[in-house]
């Protein structure tokens, strides 16, 4: 089984060593994994098409669904008034997120690819993403509930229970339709920053940061279609989802 090059994960050591030829500047089109990217009007195979490709791969890695508690908590400790918390104890909740939310998924996601559960480490393909939606849902749980016994703020915990949430209903709608998950993920940290934009105290710095998050989201969303990995209507989805899960939890 040869390695997806146009997903956003770099190559897996549980990855076959034959290397095929190399499909990640050919636009994507086929199977339940990929899509034609609509309107394109610039030749993948070009000196412009690779350049997109390659942006687009790097967003898709640096925004990756389950780094966005990470990112999230880190914005919340830097924007609220959590930014008062001591240095320690503010990288003692990250490292416990980053513990939940990366290390532990990508370590079952890469034992399910062994067990040949996965095919892809990208989770690309609609019908593989059941369980490793599953691990996250209950790795934001996790985390959630952390944070409610280590005396966090409500809005806080809600925000990761929030995420849950968005995972119980990515997992409802997969079963027919492929939405999403990286909008998802993005437009929750859109949400969050609305939040942290309408509360008692407002750091000036939120709105900067607000805008760049909206930036992010478009380009996220447009580099996911670049590369045939989702239709407009599907990321317009995620982001609906994405964002009400997160906003309305939190209110």
């Amino acid at each position: 089984m040869n390695f997806d090059k146009s997903s956003y994960y770099p190559k897996s050591a549980l990855d076959d060593d034959e290397s095929p030829v190399d499909t990640s500047v050919l636009p994507a089109t086929g199977d339940d994994n990929e899509f034609e990217p609509e309107h394109v009007k610039v030749d993948p195979e070009s000196e412009p098409g690779l350049i997109l490709t390659a942006i687009s791969t790097f967003l898709s890695w640096a925004l990756v669904p389950m780094f966005m508690p990470i990112y999230g908590l880190i914005l919340a400790f830097g924007l609220s008034l959590l930014a008062f918390t001591g240095t320690g104890i503010k990288l003692a909740f990250i490292g416990v997120a980053i513990a939940f939310n990366v290390v532990v998924p990508a370590i079952l996601v890469l034992l399910l690819k062994k067990l040949g559960f996965v095919n892809d480490v990208g989770l690309n393909g609609r019908r593989e993403r059941f369980i490793p939606y599953i691990i996250c849902i209950l790795a934001l749980v996790g985390t959630a509930l952390f944070m409610h016994f280590k005396g966090a703020p409500q809005w806080l915990t809600m925000f990761f229970f929030g995420g849950a949430a968005c995972g119980v209903v990515e997992v409802i709608i997969n079963n027919w339709w492929k939405i999403s998950v990286h909008s998802a993920g993005i437009a929750g940290i859109v949400a969050l920053l609305v939040h942290l934009q309408t509360a008692d105290y407002v750091n000036p710095a939120t709105m900067t940061w607000l805008m760049i998050s909206v930036g992010c989201a478009g380009l996220l969303g447009a580099s996911r279609i670049w590369l045939g990995r989702h239709t407009l209507g599907q990321v317009l989805a995620g982001y609906t989802v994405g964002f009400c899960g997160i906003y309305f939890m939190m209110l």
